[in-house]
């Protein structure tokens, strides 16, 4: 794994996942409240995300919701994931076939507290699980939202066993799209 890079006000620190990064925003308080920068171009760049957005989405769930496993098939996104209230546990899967990690997984706390946010290149599947009370999910994509060419992998698959931080004996909430994805060896052919 490659070392930190810290540009500006973000630390840059890649994960055992390739091409799959978290960001680190430097937050300013006083009295008064906080200021924090949540994207700049040139040091995002100077941090090896060369991405060039072109919409921005939020969300707002209520705890045990999982969203996910979701991925565009013919129009891939990359993304930057950040929680602006509350806190999620995000998932990227890398699903890009020549990658050296081909279905393996990155999981990180995203909060409001942490100020971490995630980058999900291009190829990934990407989900969610909320673990606060409520949370309000935002991020940046490098493609339009195409809604004809929506995928998903089966958010509990055994095969890729993402360790999601479900309570004993509770069930997540799920869309009933979510409810119907494959399998990741169905997916995968």
């Amino acid at each position: 794994m490659a070392d930190s890079i810290v540009s500006g006000n973000f630390t840059f620190r890649p994960s055992h996942v390739r091409d799959v990064v978290v960001v680190e925003a430097r937050s300013y308080g006083d009295a008064r409240g906080a200021f924090m920068e949540t994207y700049k171009r040139p040091d995002f760049v100077a941090g090896g995300i060369t991405a060039e957005f072109v919409q921005d989405n939020q969300s707002s769930s209520v705890a045990g919701v999982l969203r996910g496993l979701h991925f565009q098939i013919e129009h891939p996104q990359a993304k930057l994931v950040r929680v602006v209230q509350g806190a999620v546990y995000d998932v990227a899967v890398d699903l890009r076939r020549d990658s050296p990690t081909f279905g393996q997984w990155h999981g990180e706390l995203l909060s409001d507290e942490n100020h971490r946010q995630l980058f999900v290149p291009r190829g990934f599947a990407h989900g969610f699980y909320v673990v606060s009370p409520t949370a309000v999910f935002a991020y940046k994509c490098d493609d339009v939202y195409h809604p004809d060419d929506e995928g998903g992998i089966a958010w509990d698959d055994p095969d890729l066993a993402v360790d999601w931080p479900i309570a004993d004996g509770t069930t997540p909430i799920l869309s009933d799209k979510d409810k119907l994805h494959p399998t990741f060896a169905a997916w995968r052919g």
